[in-house]
């Protein structure tokens, strides 16, 4: 990010209810270090007193959504910009500031002064786009948690039902016909031919073979196990739940696949086979037009998908794969490479991985770090994906 142009630079440390605001000028002095309080007028008040005094004010913050929300809508609507310092990078940075001690002013001066001294660890925000991809990110762990527990709850109760309804849980037929039975003897009682006629309008084709599939499964178990009453009232609770979290992914995905549009890159990320609208979103917020990263192998570092080496003098403990890195960035690129195993290169190389050894998850982060390498070329050349021809290994 460039920040010549900037004459202060100002680090929130956000809150709930109160952030802490430290301003260090170019120089490195620091113009201003208090708490204040999670509102609209002290806010409005700091900025427009440090633009009086100093100039074009930089506000940098540790959180972009939730609780520094608000400090960045007034910063824009204010003329400052703004800028994200990552949380894992912040705290890297502190590591190389005197002290042990973590405290709230002390985290606000390494933001403001990291974002002085190296402004190449910072992000830019695209308000919209972070706001509207965290909160699809958050309805995704909400959907997550929720089919988790119906799968704890189907496994408890009868085992053989959960291993047919389990892989197709999320879908609309499944969930609707558990908001209607939550329990094997409800199915088994309401037959056949009305589990047909309900299921057939979400899933034309798979009704009947589904169906089917149910009642053998309920054919081999005799025993109620308990519990099996009290999740009965709990099952429709949950499908339902389940099914308003998705449709709210619906109609955020519409919106996400506007932004996505929008942006000058989206073509270039989407020609690329395994990355859609949800995981070409989150690779823009967190990589950009991938400017910040001198090469890809910074970038597979950033998203956590470089191989490490363990090596110490005559002790050599091979290379694992990196526990650090951006973890959204990280399931991004994983996630995408998983969907690209339909794509003929991309499976080759997958299965040259598993050929030399490797099991599943570490023949796709493999495949993860080769892609990083390509949507790197990618973004610097502004190029569109071009596959190549496949070769069996």
């Amino acid at each position: 990010m460039d920040t010549g142009d900037i004459d202060v630079f100002l680090g929130l440390d956000v809150g709930k209810g109160e952030h802490h605001a430290t301003a260090v000028t170019p120089a490195g002095k620091k113009a201003f270090d208090k708490r204040l309080p999670s509102t609209e007028p002290k806010l409005r008040e700091l900025f427009a007193k440090l633009q009086a005094k100093h100039g074009t004010v930089l506000v940098v913050v540790d959180q972009p959504a939730s609780i520094g929300a608000l400090p960045l809508a007034v910063a824009r609507d204010m003329g400052c910009p703004v800028a994200y310092l990552p949380g894992l990078t912040m705290r890297r940075i502190a590591d190389l500031y005197p002290g042990e001690a973590k405290t709230d002013a002390k985290d606000a001066f390494i933001i403001a002064d990291a974002a002085r001294a190296m402004p190449h660890t910072l992000r830019a925000i695209d308000g919209k786009d972070e706001t509207i991809v965290g909160f699809d990110d958050d309805l995704a762990d909400e959907a997550t948690r929720v089919a988790n527990r119906l799968h704890g709850l189907l496994t408890q109760i009868h085992p053989s039902l959960e291993r047919v309804l389990g892989p197709r849980l999320q879908h609309p037929a499944v969930l609707t016909l558990l908001e209607r039975f939550g329990s094997p003897a409800q199915i088994r009682k309401a037959g056949r031919r009305r589990l047909v006629t309900l299921l057939r309008p979400k899933a034309p084709r798979m009704a009947e073979r589904l169906v089917e599939d149910i009642f053998t499964a309920l054919d081999e178990q005799t025993v109620t196990v308990p519990g099996t009453d009290a999740a009965a009232l709990i099952v429709p609770s949950l499908a339902g739940s389940l099914t308003a979290v998705l449709d709210q992914r619906k109609l955020l995905a519409t919106r996400i696949e506007e932004l996505l549009g929008a942006h000058p890159l989206s073509k270039v990320l989407t020609s690329m086979p395994g990355i859609g609208v949800r995981t070409g979103a989150r690779i823009l917020i967190e990589v950009g037009d991938g400017s910040t990263f001198p090469t890809a192998s910074h970038l597979a570092a950033y998203a956590g998908i470089a191989p490490a080496t363990r090596s110490s003098g005559s002790s050599i403990r091979g290379v694992q794969p990196s526990r650090r890195g951006n973890k959204q960035l990280k399931r991004a690129f994983f996630l995408s490479a998983f969907a690209a195993l339909g794509d003929p290169a991309s499976r080759i190389y997958y299965d040259k991985k598993i050929a030399q050894g490797k099991h599943h998850t570490q023949a796709l982060l493999c495949l993860a770090r080769r892609r990083a390498d390509v949507l790197f070329a990618m973004l610097r050349d502004g190029t569109l994906y071009e596959p190549q021809p496949a070769r069996s290994a």
